[in-house]
């Protein structure tokens, strides 16, 4: 089985960069995205053999995620059922045969960590969530994490200590999650690789010279560790910010 998941930063301005052309060479089981930036009606994709679901945000132009499946889930469900996290179309779980699986696009602390109280009450409410889920089957998550988890997963851990997506809080929050059973699949079969990064800044050539940040991430639980098959970043795919991150899952 072949999980794809891909921060698209724009839908409508990544199928103008080669966004088909990488679904359809992928090939995936599921395919999951975020910060899809549209509100329902603005897009219609023609996606033969998928079943598509997507979560809007309120607000026009933010946000958002979808997930696009050959396979029908049994049930599915948009936001983590609280109404101050669910204006922002972040999350949508697809409960599967046997897993769930959780798209996400965490919030973003943004400059000046003006949103970092919000961002740890998102950080508890949702691993609350996802034990939740995982008192019935195990759990797969996928999405834009927003958060370096360690040293290796940035190029300049130093000069970014106190910036967005590498706080000491937003770190501890990830290790949280990680130590209440998931594992971080990348990390699991790649435990020492460098220069595996995921997003790369618009400024300053960040994506030529590789000046970038793993922030994408597929988490599974524990439970499903006999299952893993490989993790891969698809970093010479263009179209967005970032690149698709990939779970091979025995079948």
């Amino acid at each position: 089985m072949k999980l794809v998941s891909w921060n698209v930063n724009g839908i409508r301005a990544c199928l103008n960069k080669g966004f088909m052309e990488y679904f359809q060479e992928a090939d995936a089981d599921l395919f999951c995205l975020q910060e899809t930036k549209v509100v329902e009606g603005q897009v219609e994709l023609d996606l033969p053999g998928y079943s598509q679901y997507w979560n809007y945000a309120v607000k026009k132009g933010y946000s958002g995620t979808a997930v696009f499946t050959k396979k029908e889930p049994l049930s599915v469900s948009y936001g983590l059922d609280l109404e101050e996290h669910d204006q922002e179309g972040r999350v949508i779980t697809l409960e599967m045969e046997d897993f769930h699986l959780v798209n996400v696009y965490t919030p973003n602390s943004k400059r000046g960590l003006e949103r970092l109280d919000y961002r740890m009450e998102w950080e508890e409410a949702f691993k609350a969530y996802l034990k939740g889920l995982e008192r019935v089957k195990p759990v797969v998550v996928c999405g834009d994490l927003n958060v370096a988890h360690k040293e290796i997963d940035l190029k300049n851990p130093s000069t970014n200590r106190r910036n967005a997506g590498f706080t000491d809080e937003e770190r501890e929050k990830v290790g949280n999650l990680l130590d209440a059973g998931f594992i971080d699949t990348f990390r699991h079969f790649y435990p020492d690789r460098e220069g595996a990064y995921s997003w790369w800044s618009y400024m300053g050539k960040a994506r030529a010279n590789n000046t970038g940040w793993r922030i994408d991430y597929f988490l599974v639980s524990e439970a499903l560790g006999d299952r893993l098959l490989d993790a891969e970043i698809h970093m010479e795919v263009l179209g967005s910010d970032h690149c698709p991150v990939v779970l091979q899952l025995k079948d």
